[in-house]
């Protein structure tokens, strides 16, 4: 069962690449429609595919945000993918085809989610725009506002991978354009240019034909204009797209428990744990790292191949800072025992344990005699 792709407006659905590709569903706009209306779309979105990836532009009313969080709150799913994508509007229409012709294929909706990351960076999307005076979604450099005033100026720009800003004219700095092989969808405005077809085709080599679409509602706000041509070049073969796809490394999501490709899970937004964080389970009976510690961790080798915190091992064998035992089995610096087993320097016990020349304290700490047989011990003065 494929997963789900649906949508916040109309204008991001494209016309499908080929009869195989799914439909979007589109959900409709939050203003005048009950909420409870929008949980019922989305129960019956579940029902039917099990998952389900919506795609939201940042562009969108902070409303339809909103409005999709709390749907997915009402319901307590973590089967509801939300994917913002910064892609201008006729670039995330692209970016929404490419996840609806991956959604026919065996990827699963944690992968299918994360991967719309991973091909907004194969979508070279751009405008030709007759003012950049309100254009801010896009750095906009002084110069390039003081040009803007001069009677005519075009500016042809590229909101991403790379933002860039050329103005078109004689001696026109060209933009930078993808290395591969792409196709061009245009979306024309009020602007009268040909400038994408008869300059930008040669410049990026765009192979096969150029497709015409209508121009998104949203396009004129996000540009700051309607005097515009709207165009996008991206990846339109689907073994290109799956090869892209398949190629990256897997992941589960530590918090979800979703599969995912790159650094953040598409479902729970969740970031991808570090390899000496991500929890492993160790199977009974195992004997992998920490086994043999009790569960410690174990010490790192450090240079040398010594472990962090173990002393290295000087000339001779012994540890750095270990006394070499001298002749005698002594360690120098130490006195050799003389005859009798005394140290030098020492006086010898007398018998009875009591060094020659001490005297014994008596009952309440007084020095008196030593105690023969029968002899009274001494008093105390008073």
């Amino acid at each position: 069962m494929p997963t789900a792709i649906a949508v916040t407006g109309a204008d991001l659905v494209l016309p499908p690449t080929d009869p195989g590709t799914p439909n979007a569903a589109v959900l409709p706009p939050p203003g005048g429609r009950p909420l409870d209306a929008s949980v019922a779309d989305m129960q019956q979105l579940l029902a039917r595919y099990g998952h389900v990836v919506v795609v939201c532009p940042t562009a969108a009313p902070a409303a339809v945000e909103q409005r999709l969080r709390a749907v997915r709150g009402l319901l307590e799913s973590d089967r509801i993918a939300l994917v913002r994508t910064d892609l201008p509007p006729l670039g995330a229409a692209v970016l929404v085809r490419q996840l609806r012709q991956l959604a026919g294929c065996d990827f699963s909706p944690g992968v299918l989610a994360s991967a719309a990351r991973l091909l907004a960076h194969y979508i070279y999307a751009g405008a030709v725009l007759g003012s950049v005076s309100r254009l801010d979604r896009v750095p906009v450099s002084l110069g390039s506002h003081l040009k803007g005033w001069l009677p005519g100026a075009h500016f042809a720009v590229l909101a991403g991978p790379t933002p860039q800003i050329v103005r078109l004219g004689s001696g026109e700095t060209p933009l930078a354009g993808p290395e591969f092989t792409t196709e061009l969808v245009l979306a024309r405005g009020q602007l009268q240019t040909d400038w994408p077809t008869t300059t930008l085709v040669p410049q990026w080599r765009i192979g096969g034909p150029v497709h015409e679409t209508p121009l998104p509602d949203s396009s004129p706000g996000w540009w700051g204009t309607p005097k515009l041509v709207e165009f996008a070049a991206y990846l339109p073969d689907l073994p290109v797209l799956y090869q892209l796809v398949s190629s990256v490394r897997r992941e589960t999501c530590h918090w979800c428990g979703m599969d995912l490709i790159g650094d953040r899970c598409g479902f729970c937004a969740a970031p991808l744990a570090p390899p000496d964080q991500a929890p492993r389970a160790a199977a009974p009976g195992s004997r992998g790292p920490g086994a043999l510690t009790g569960g410690r961790p174990a010490h790192v080798l450090g240079p040398g191949g010594q472990s962090q915190g173990a002393h290295a091992v000087g000339p001779g064998g012994q540890p750095q800072g270990v006394h070499v035992v001298g002749p005698g089995g002594q360690p120098p610096g130490t006195h050799a025992l003389e005859p009798g087993g005394q140290a030098p320097g020492t006086h010898a016990v007398g018998p009875a344990g009591r060094p020659p020349g001490t005297h014994v304290v008596g009952p309440g700490g007084h020095p008196g005699r030593a105690l023969g047989p029968g002899t009274p011990p001494t008093r105390a003065l008073p």
